[in-house]
């Protein structure tokens, strides 16, 4: 626990000295000039000398660290479960931020109207702190401050939000979260004391808080104001992020996976899954398979019924852990499917647990259109709360678990390949099951695994755009790109206006596009929507229609891998979420 929080405080003490922190700074600053406290009786008259200032309040000797303390309470509150929450209420994804910007802007105009700060403070006249937001003590400036400071992302922040993406959130989460929210936020409490100090040195900032006060409204309005329309990203473009290569060099990042159990916590069931190798050639005991649970709904099952794995004992079972947009598992689901057709009269059956990795493959319909279109015939469980991939501890799309006839996990396999090898212990358990059970040839159906390095996928939601390059902060909410001057290799950038979510980007005029530089065979684009991709690759042109539901669309396809550079234009209001590549 220790070692974890230790890499959580040094990876939040790395972010916290990046441009990231720019578009919070000045309010940072001036709130903790605020805290000085006004001499009393001063004069400007010639030869005087005032008197040291009175002694300042114990809320306002506080106010710094009230701040600093909302903004880490927020922010790890937010980053932890926040989506969640908004799922839960239905509410859009940005809510929180939009109802952040209202609070700083109210906090803000109560600065500057004293008459609007004690109609701010009458909802928390009952508390033992009464002054909650613009008062002295700042500790709700500092609650909306942290839902829109917006660190910059590195491995640790990465695993805390795989964390709580999965429902991963105990005390170990917790206690990274913390530290890592502490430590990203110890520099901006240094320049909140830093502030305080000086309005305490000099003698003009002694005599003038009202006037401090008004300025403090002032840059928190116009804040929010930038923050809407995204201003601070030009700020944060001009200077380069000096610190990605410490945060790439800060070690333990494979330790912080295993401590947080980001596949699922460990527990009686699942426990000695740690026993199997990944991908092994021969068969391993690796303990009595995890219940299937926590399922939202049932497909290829009479009326939606519910498979139980003790029902299935006596036949060797494979649980096929799959999204629907996942390229990887669409390659791999052709052998499941081959294997089904050909065992499930000898003692196999197939269970596809459908694990969405973006909010649209929650959907029923879409889930089941596309089960049909991959000629999946076997029950397929979706499981929308991750409840089955903990129960797993599974990290990979896709995973294969294959079960023997007495309910016991015999092999493990994540990523796509070795499809021979699985097929051979497939034909060995049922053997073992049935001495004299007749079995057909085995399928042996083509391995299309890339065996070249392809360019990693890549995702086009504020989330997970790790290889964005081009001109404009990738932040939430709607702003015009551009291109840079060069587009490095296994990147991507977006031109025009877009609508940016946390999943996909929305094309929002008809100049919307996006260039991409890649190695592959085949890319390949996840789309949604009712309009026309117009793709463009060496001097050529072709145009695909789209309609409904988001799904993969292929839009690349050569002879042998290769490295490339395409556009592709959006109609206005397609929804575009990753390209993947083969």
């Amino acid at each position: 626990m220790l070692t974890l929080m230790a890499i959580g405080l040094v990876g939040g003490l790395i972010t916290g000295i990046s441009p990231c922190i720019l578009p919070v700074l000045p309010v940072i600053l001036i709130s903790g000039a605020q805290s000085a406290r006004a001499t009393a009786g001063t004069s400007a008259a010639a030869g005087t000398v005032d008197p040291p200032p009175a002694k300042p309040s114990r809320a306002e000797s506080l106010r710094p660290y009230l701040v600093i303390a909302g903004l880490v309470v927020s922010f790890s509150t937010v980053t932890l479960a926040g989506s969640a929450l908004l799922s839960l209420l239905h509410l859009p994804q940005d809510a929180i931020r939009w109802l952040a910007l209202v609070a700083l802007v109210a906090i803000g105009v109560g600065l500057i109207f004293p008459s609007v700060e004690a109609l701010l403070e009458k909802p928390f006249s009952l508390l033992p702190q009464k002054q909650f937001g613009s008062g002295s003590s700042g500790f709700g400036l500092g609650l909306a401050l942290g839902v829109l400071y917006v660190p910059c992302a590195g491995p640790v922040l990465a695993a805390i939000v795989l964390a709580g993406a999965t429902g991963s959130i105990g005390l170990p989460t917790i206690a990274l979260t913390a530290s890592f929210a502490v430590g990203a936020v110890m520099p901006l409490l240094v320049f909140a004391l830093a502030g305080r100090r000086v309005a305490e040195r000099v003698r003009a900032f002694r005599r003038r808080q009202r006037e401090i006060r008004i300025a403090a409204g002032v840059v928190t309005i116009l804040l929010a104001v930038a923050l809407v329309f995204n201003l601070p990203a030009t700020l944060q473009r001009a200077i380069p992020d000096y610190t990605t290569s410490f945060q790439h060099k800060l070690g333990g990042t494979d330790q912080v996976r295993r401590q947080l159990n980001l596949g699922g916590a460990a527990n009686d069931q699942n426990a000695a899954l740690s026993n199997c190798t990944d991908g092994a050639t021969e068969l391993e005991n690796c303990g009595t398979a995890p219940d299937i649970k926590g399922i939202a709904q049932w497909l290829n099952t009479p009326g939606g019924a519910p498979v139980d794995l003790k029902q299935l004992h006596g036949k060797v079972v494979l649980i096929d852990f799959w999204a629907y947009s996942c390229i990887n598992c669409q390659r791999s689901i052709p052998h499941v499917v081959g294997w089904y057709n050909a065992y499930r009269d000898k003692g196999f059956d197939v269970i596809g647990v459908h694990t969405p990795e973006y909010a649209f493959e929650h959907n029923r319909s879409n889930v089941a259109t596309a089960t049909a279109e991959l000629g999946i015939n076997y029950p397929v469980a979706m499981d929308n709360d991750y409840a089955t991939w903990a129960n797993y501890r599974n990290e990979y799309w896709p995973a294969h678990y294959l079960i023997d006839a007495n309910g016991t996990v015999r092999h493990i396999k994540f990523g796509e390949g070795d499809y021979d090898v699985t097929e051979h212990l497939i034909r060995q358990l049922l053997s073992q099951a049935a001495s004299n059970v007749g079995l057909p040839p085995a399928v042996d159906a083509p391995d299309t695994t890339p065996t070249s390095t392809l360019t990693p996928e890549t995702y086009l939601g504020a989330q997970k755009a790790a290889n964005y390059r081009g001109q404009g902060a990738y932040d939430q909410g709607t702003a015009t790109f551009d291109y840079p001057a060069q587009l490095p290799n296994d990147s991507f950038a977006l031109r025009g206006r877009w609508t940016l979510d946390q999943h996909s980007g929305t094309a929002e005029d008809d100049d919307a596009t996006i260039a991409l530089n890649y190695h592959a065979r085949n890319v390949y684009l996840v789309v949604g929507g009712t309009g026309t991709l117009t793709v463009t690759r060496e001097g050529q042109t072709s145009r695909i229609l789209i309609t409904g539901p988001p799904n993969m669309h292929h839009i690349v396809s050569n002879d042998t891998g290769a490295t490339g550079h395409l556009e592709v234009a959006l109609s206005r209001g397609l929804q575009a979420y990753s390209f993947t590549y083969g």
